[in-house]
């Protein structure tokens, strides 16, 4: 489908992303009365991550296409169904999306929404601003992962982006299988924001979420956007510790506090108070966000810090 097929210029109009034997996915197309950059904005892939929801679902409604020099595709709810379920996963079939790229038109319902999102978007795409955040079992700080992975041309790129954002943090990432990672590692520039956690939402961390699609909006030159705010500090080696076994896990840190290098950050016990898992720093750092959960399962995220640039 080309620009032109689907609004005039300073309209915005309710698209749907057709997905082969599932539902379609709902997105707003606004097209700007002036040419310029494509972005795109995601959030919801993982359903249970409100605050990117919420910010969308607000600026769809405050943003004037006719202000626009090029266009804003929106998706506020990625996993429509996982998102009236409370769950992060697909629900249909129990996979993370964020886990399915790129996705095969043969494959579960999962596979086939991440072929029609690859498909439908990356064509389309000069940026794409994936919004995620801390689900029921998590804090964290305000970061942004950025494709340190996927060439010298598109790390720069985002890099840059990275460092128009108001977040505490900016993370090198070598993820490739997510809806971000897999459109840098196909030369989409592409960066990826967690802000919230612990399941909830709050007008605040909306309100500092839309700003960080402005601050886009601003780079590209689609929207100005006058606030600017310090950098972010870069985070050039991430550690993401798992849970070796079921147990009941105990964290020692919060989110954005310092560690010491061999420092026990957490322990992991069995149901006899054992210890079957002991979490020592790696290095100097700052934990990046961490699992609150008392109760974990085998595989599950406990922790992640990270080692900033010096």
């Amino acid at each position: 489908m080309s620009f032109e097929q689907i609004c005039s210029a300073g309209e915005k109009k309710e698209i749907f992303i057709p997905v082969p034997n599932g539902k379609a996915i709902k997105a707003y197309w606004m097209e700007g009365s002036k040419p310029g950059k494509t972005l795109i904005v995601t959030a919801g892939v993982h359903g249970n991550e409100y605050v990117g929801i919420q910010a969308l679902q607000e600026l769809i409604h405050s943003i004037r296409p006719q202000e626009l020099s090029g266009r804003v595709l929106i998706i506020p709810v990625v996993n429509e169904s996982g998102f009236y379920k409370g769950t992060h996963l697909v629900p249909e079939d129990g996979k993370n999306l964020n886990r399915c790229f790129p996705g095969s038109v043969q494959g579960s319902l999962t596979d086939r929404m991440a072929y029609s999102l690859e498909s439908f978007l990356y064509g389309k795409a000069d940026f794409i601003l994936d919004l995620h955040g801390g689900g029921v079992t998590e804090s964290m700080t305000p970061l942004v992962f950025f494709p340190a992975g996927a060439g010298e041309k598109v790390k720069k790129e985002t890099s840059a982006a990275a460092d128009r954002l108001t977040v505490i943090y900016k993370v090198q990432s070598y993820a490739d299988n997510g809806l971000y990672s897999y459109a840098a590692k196909c030369q989409i520039p592409a960066l990826l924001v967690e802000r919230g956690g612990g399941g909830k939402w709050e007008s605040a961390e909306v309100e500092a979420c839309k700003k960080n699609v402005f601050e886009i909006m601003d780079y590209l030159k689609i929207k100005s956007f006058e606030p600017v705010s310090p950098l972010p500090i870069e985070i050039e080696e991430a550690c993401y510790e798992e849970a070796e076994n079921q147990g009941f896990w105990y964290c020692r840190k919060k989110p954005g506090e310092s560690i010491a290098k061999e420092e026990i950050i957490g322990r992991l016990l069995d149901g006899d108070g054992n210890i079957i898992q002991t979490c020592c720093a790696k290095y100097d750092g700052t934990v990046l966000y961490l699992t609150h959960a008392l109760g974990v399962s085998k595989g599950d995220p406990l922790i992640a810090y990270g080692k900033p640039v010096r």
